[in-house]
């Protein structure tokens, strides 16, 4: 037995809280970093203690082997958990735990190393003879020269199309590109090499034969120090965007018992192979005949774990800080399956600050007001006020419904999401609950081609702002104090008739709504466009309550200066008050001013003062949460001021350049 009583989590967000809550139950002293960018950010309050690492960027902190260990020193952490993420599956780190003294929870460096790169983990399954899909790899070129262009694209040819090209060294979908013809192959090679060699330091690939709508199914696996090692059923991966996941669920409605234990056995067989110990995931590509492929083991604790442990009632946490303290698993193979099948069913979501109506742009900044429902589990470290740095991941959080049903869970869930309160930014929020909500996907026709199927364009993604909500918006805008007033005058209303305009931006889109009566029978208007606002009140700060058409309804709403953000009946809105706009930024809101998508950093300015630009031409890139986002000039015209220059940073909405017509 290796006791240990203090653990450093070796992470930020949602899965430092997770780890410490799990951790702390068992009497174990929790350590958490943070770098400068996360300074009192939620996830430090739910350690113990917080070292800071300083940096901002993950290169500068969270990557950096030598800062955790320090940290680890510093506290006296006897034990490190790595989360998910950064170097969770980072052999090295693993290794230079170990060789500290300290205990790693998770697999060993040796059988990190063996799954860690894909190449070198297809050749050791299909020497083992688990099903790959045919490939090339590094291996495989002649003289060592399977990396060079002109015979990946000859091994490209001999394998047909399509294909999926991969980076041999890392996951997440960086390097990854799918190629349906001949003519797209050299652009692709070169840009998955590219992308994998800034992620991850190395641009190695691999090329595979591609299944153009399979489903994504992985295996948990679970193996101790004393030689048990079992899976605890499947999990459904298939809704992704760009190859990363955005729903899973359990049981996979595509899996019979039967593919189940076989799927599960290949599994077992992949983690004894590598001499496994901990947590761990294997991943199949399976198509409609039942036919299935090994991807890739993930040696680490997965994102989406809860769904399993939701079906099997177990704390997957505590079980791998008790096999990392040298414990056996309590349950058998057969009982921890039979737990499994009577379960019901789970499903999760993934909360991410991103726009999926503008290309999926992350987003940062404040979340102005934040409250996660009830009903369901939500794994989070987010507060009202915290912010949502553009330096890391886009992800804030996972909502998980349980149910006896596959239908009962997705309605929970998709109810769920109408009641989660993540106002101050974009998110994904209300598009989670119409794919959940999609016929498509409640009639289980689901495979990793289903948002490009369903939800291929912009316009089809958008959660676009009901006039009533607008409306309702507008009027508590121009008739309602921005706070609740003291009890003593909390009936008050204003006196007299409103006559008023109140000029609103919403979607980019500027409106005036008229709005006539008071505040307790008002009709507002927009063109052709009435609604009846009866009973008009602010509860607090947060929260207005009115009837709308006869119907009453609750709102919530978040405020900073000019900006509001609201929320009702899983309805949302962004919106600007325009009478709160000065002459100044008025001018700037006219259709000539390009504004930033996303908080995020200027990396290339192509723009220059008095410079004639065609419509389409590239002014500017930012980056921002791993991604690189391309601004265009709307129409051709003369760029008549600059806002920005490289290596700013620069908040969401914020001015760049102006373009005269």
């Amino acid at each position: 037995m290796t006791r240990f009583d203090s653990l450093l989590i070796a992470n930020r967000g949602e899965v430092v809280a997770r780890i410490a809550r799990s951790a702390r139950a068992l009497g174990l002293r929790t350590i958490g970093v943070a770098s400068q960018a996360d300074h009192g950010a939620p996830h430090t309050l739910a350690c113990d203690q917080v070292v800071a690492i300083g940096g901002t960027r993950p290169a500068d902190s969270y990557l950096r082997i030598d800062k955790l260990l320090a940290a680890a020193r510093a506290a006296g952490a006897q034990a490190v958990h790595p989360g998910y993420g950064f170097l969770s599956e980072n052999a090295a780190f693993a290794q230079a735990v170990v060789d500290a003294g300290l205990v790693w929870v998770g697999p060993s460096p040796g059988a990190m190393h063996a799954m860690a790169d894909k190449a070198r983990a297809r050749r050791c399954m299909a020497a083992a003879g688990v099903p790959v899909l045919p490939g090339h790899d590094d291996n495989d070129g002649d003289h060592g020269d399977g990396q060079q262009p002109r015979v990946l694209r000859a091994a490209a040819l001999h394998l047909g199309f399509p294909l999926m090209i991969k980076a041999s060294a890392g996951g997440g979908g960086r390097g990854m590109r799918l190629v349906r013809e001949p003519g797209e192959l050299d652009a692709a090679l070169a840009s998955a090499a590219a992308e994998a060699q800034a992620a991850f330091g190395d641009a190695r690939l691999l090329i595979e034969r591609a299944l153009l709508a399979p489903r994504h199914v992985e295996i948990q696996v679970f193996a101790d120090t004393q030689g048990q090692l079992i899976h605890l059923g499947e999990r459904d991966c298939s809704v992704q965007r760009r190859h990363q996941k955005i729903i899973e669920e359990a049981p996979s409605p595509a899996v019979t018992p039967a593919l189940r234990r076989r799927m599960g056995g290949v599994a077992v067989a992949v983690a004894r192979e590598v001499g496994y110990v901990g947590a761990g995931t294997v991943e199949f590509l399976l198509d409609q005949a039942g036919d299935f492929w090994f991807m890739e083991m993930n040696t680490r604790l997965q994102v989406e774990h809860p769904v399993t442990e939701a079906l099997v009632g177990v704390d997957l946490v505590e079980w791998q800080l008790r096999v990392a303290a040298g414990e056996a698993l309590p349950v058998s193979q057969d009982e921890v399956l039979a737990r499994y099948e009577r379960g019901g069913h789970a499903i999760e979501a993934r909360l991410c600050a991103e726009d999926p109506g503008h290309g999926y742009l992350p987003q940062s900044g404040r979340v102005r007001h934040w409250q996660p429902p009830r009903g369901v589990r939500c794994d989070h470290a987010l507060a009202s006020g915290c912010e949502v740095s553009p330096f890391y991941d886009s992800m804030l959080a996972k909502l998980i419904a349980h149910a006896p049903t596959r239908d009962a869970a997705i309605q929970r869930l998709a109810d769920a999401l109408d009641r989660t309160a993540c106002l101050g930014l974009a998110t994904n929020r209300a598009f989670l609950a119409r794919v959940l909500r999609h016929p498509a996907f409640a009639g289980d026709a689901v495979s990793t081609a289903f948002l490009g199927q369903h939800f291929a364009d912009d316009a089809a993604r958008a959660s676009e702002a009901p006039s009533w909500l607008r409306a309702l918006a507008a009027a508590s805008q121009a008739a309602l104090p921005r706070a609740a007033l003291p009890p003593l005058w909390a009936g008050w209303a204003a006196s007299g008739r409103i006559e008023t305009a109140s000029p609103i931006e919403a979607d980019s889109h500027s409106e005036t709504w008229q709005l006539r009566g008071t505040p307790q029978a008002l009709v507002a208007s927009c063109g052709e466009v009435a609604h009846t606002i009866t009973g008009l009140a602010r509860a607090s700060r947060s929260i207005v309550h009115a009837c709308v058409d006869g119907r009453p309804v609750s709102a919530r709403a978040a405020h900073d200066a000019e900006l509001s953000w609201w929320l009702c009946e899983g309805a949302q809105a962004a919106l600007r008050d325009l009478r709160l706009v000065g002459a100044q930024a008025a001018q700037a809101l006219a259709a000539g001013a390009l504004r930033a998508p996303m908080h995020g950093r200027v990396t290339q300015l192509h723009a220059q003062i008095g410079a004639n630009v065609k419509a389409g031409s590239l002014l500017l890139v930012m980056e921002a949460m791993k991604m690189e986002h391309q601004i265009h000039a709307p129409f051709a015209g003369i760029v008549s001021a600059l806002h920005t220059r490289v290596d700013d940073q620069v908040a969401a909405r914020q001015v760049l350049i102006e373009i005269a017509a």
